[in-house]
């Protein structure tokens, strides 16, 4: 699997959430689904997307991943 294949927005979104491990981040984004009702649904839409992402791949190729959360604005950081 493409270890570029999450967009600017997931990897975002995914970087909130425990990065230890496959299952315990799928764990964290599913169980704050509830969060991303009303307001939050295009938020929603991108942890589906992310979800569905990180369900496909194998533990092996999550451990592959270089995660780089994305700033811009006020928000920017130095890394």
């Amino acid at each position: 699997m493409n270890i570029d294949i999450f967009t600017v927005e997931e990897e975002n979104l995914i970087c909130a959430f425990d990065t230890s491990g496959r299952d315990a981040l799928i764990a964290d984004i599913s169980g704050a689904m509830s969060d991303f009702d009303g307001d939050g649904a295009e938020m929603r839409d991108i942890a589906v997307s992310a979800l569905a992402k990180l369900d496909a791949m194998t533990d092996a190729e999550f451990s592959a991943l270089i995660l780089n959360p994305a700033y811009s604005g006020d928000n920017e950081m130095e890394v």
